[in-house]
């Protein structure tokens, strides 16, 4: 697929500019004149080095949960109050801030007027739309219930983004606190301990053996002096090896072992996936989504490849006549209290409400966890400063009040 850059002719003579995603020109051509356009000049981006375009990460590319919330109850709003689809689209994108959100609007609210359905056009922008979300949309589409499935949508991505909220404010104290052992440890090291021991050496007598642990702090304190550039040439490089370790599969599928794996962190993790899994699972499948499709998304939409591949063995058993709540029974990771809800959903034909009941259940327990965590972390950072603190205190200043007495 390329990027192709037009301008054209509406029916009402109004001339317009902008790009166009197709597999060459003549599919450019071909999809403007569907649109309703005529086509004027058409020409492919260039994709060389161009200064003018570039472009930070980060900065105007994300579209924020927030942006994403408004839009979805907005639209579920004006949909359910009988505008149709393509007004609503166009009036959403007229109101929108966020520069990169609006060219996806527009893109979509194209899309749709040439006569793509709503759920294919928004499939077309996997960076901004979830496939929880395009599915459900899909399914809300089919059976005409679009606007509750919006709703639903709305309500789920606040969870999302309550949960994340906590996880970021329990941990911000706590790497502030990090942060300030990084530097303390760089300034004590590189030019506070280098004037302590040259005091030390000058009042100590020739033969003197100093202890261990100032003799240590000595030595760190020359290699730092000395070498202080490849420490920080090797934290740089550490941090990018990891990061590409954790893009490949089997890298962050290690990794997502490991965080099921660390005391009290295991059980942040766990609740807050399943959780999430209840929630998305329970929405799709009042969707009308079938039930293969519905773990499928969902095992995509956890964040966590272990639990994913846990979830998609699940869809085979469950492929093979199993009901699901069978092979939920022999997880190592949700526990029996979910596959016994799930069977009583399964039996009344409630699974939906079962596991919003659920999802509300392990969204209070992981709300809970992150408190406890948060109240561990803070002062065990602080302890571990204190700790640091006292042991330059004994190694360095120690030696000097015993040297300064013999003397």
């Amino acid at each position: 697929m390329a990027n192709f850059e037009y301008k054209a002719v509406n029916k009402q003579g109004n001339t317009s500019n902008g790009t166009i995603e197709a597999d060459n020109k003549n599919a450019a051509t071909a999809t403007l004149i569907k649109q309703g356009y005529r086509p004027l000049v058409i020409k492919e981006q260039k994709t060389g080095f161009d200064p003018n375009n570039i472009k930070i990460p980060g900065f105007g590319k994300r579209v924020k949960t927030k942006d994403m919330v408004v839009f979805t109850r907005q639209l579920a709003t004006m949909i359910n109050a009988g505008v149709p689809l393509v007004r609503s689209m166009a009036t959403l994108q007229q109101q929108t801030e966020n520069d990169n959100f609006k060219k996806t609007l527009e893109a979509v609210t194209k899309d749709v007027e040439s006569g793509v359905s709503f759920g294919d056009a928004l499939e077309k922008h996997p960076k901004t739309f979830s496939p929880v979300y395009i599915n459900m949309v899909k399914a809300g589409e089919a059976g005409g219930i679009l606007d509750d499935i919006l709703k639903k949508l709305a309500t789920q991505q606040e969870k999302d983004a309550s949960i994340k909220k906590k996880i970021k404010s329990a941990m911000s104290y706590p790497m502030i606190l990090i942060i300030i052992m990084i530097l303390a440890f760089f300034v004590l090291t590189i030019w506070v301990l280098p004037s302590m021991t040259k005091m030390i050496v000058s009042i100590a007598k020739e033969g003197t053996e100093l202890p261990l642990s100032t003799r240590a702090m000595i030595s760190l304190s020359d290699f730092m002096v000395s070498y202080w550039w490849a420490l920080v040439v090797a934290i740089i490089a550490g941090s990018v090896v990891f990061k590409r370790w954790i893009g490949t599969p089997s890298g962050r599928f290690t990794f997502d072992k490991i965080l099921l794996k660390i005391p009290i962190l295991k059980t942040v993790v766990a609740k807050i996936a399943i959780a999430r899994f209840a929630r998305i699972f329970a929405s799709l499948m009042s969707a009308g989504v079938s039930v293969t499709e519905s773990l499928n998304v969902t095992a995509d939409a956890l964040g966590n490849k272990v639990i994913e591949k846990e979830l998609k063995e699940a869809s085979k058993a469950v492929i093979n006549g199993q009901q699901l709540s069978e092979p939920l029974a022999q997880s190592k990771i949700f526990p029996p209290i979910v596959s016994q809800m799930l069977a009583i959903g399964e039996e009344t034909g409630q699974t939906d409400t079962v596991l919003l009941k659920v999802a509300d259940f392990y969204e209070e327990e992981a709300d809970a966890v992150i408190e406890s965590l948060a109240a561990i972390i803070e002062p065990l950072m602080i302890l571990v400063m204190g700790v640091a603190v006292g042991i330059i205190a004994v190694s360095v200043l120690g030696p000097i009040t015993s040297l300064t007495q013999n003397i």
